[in-house]
């Protein structure tokens, strides 16, 4: 996993944003990320190729919150998202983290251990879900 802080985005890393945010809000998350102490992005590569990315913000020194995470679709499926996870609760040595998420999503946080809780309807047509880890 690699810190990512650079002011210019890679176009990787603005295409993997797009699948966890609208295309609309990319340059504006990014720059969240590279201008607020409180927020880190990271990466993964395989073979040199940049395949994943994870964005959390920090609530305070044992919690966090995963504000994105993005796998490229080909590699979907590999438990690279979950590493990611992992990764970040370990390097923060965090208590718990959570993440808010839609229905296409749901499934992976589950999958991992997340406790899932409908938020209902948040926006129009749009069923929104809070996704809860107790790291242990």
């Amino acid at each position: 996993m690699k810190e990512i802080s650079s002011i210019r985005i890679d176009q990787t890393i603005k295409k993997l944003l797009s699948y966890a945010t609208s295309e609309e809000k990319v340059d504006e998350e990014y720059k969240k990320y590279t201008c607020l102490p409180n927020r880190k992005l990271y990466s993964a590569e395989i073979n040199g190729e940049i395949v994943s990315c994870i964005g959390v913000e920090f609530r305070n020194s044992k919690e966090g919150v995963i504000k994105h995470i993005a796998v490229l679709p080909k590699e979907r499926g590999s438990e690279i998202g979950s590493s990611m996870i992992r990764f970040i609760c370990k390097e923060y040595n965090l208590n718990f983290i959570s993440a808010e998420t839609d229905k296409d999503a749901v499934m992976f946080y589950s999958n991992f251990g997340f406790h899932v809780t409908s938020l209902g309807e948040k926006y129009p047509g749009v069923e929104r879900f809070l996704c809860e880890f107790e790291v242990k």
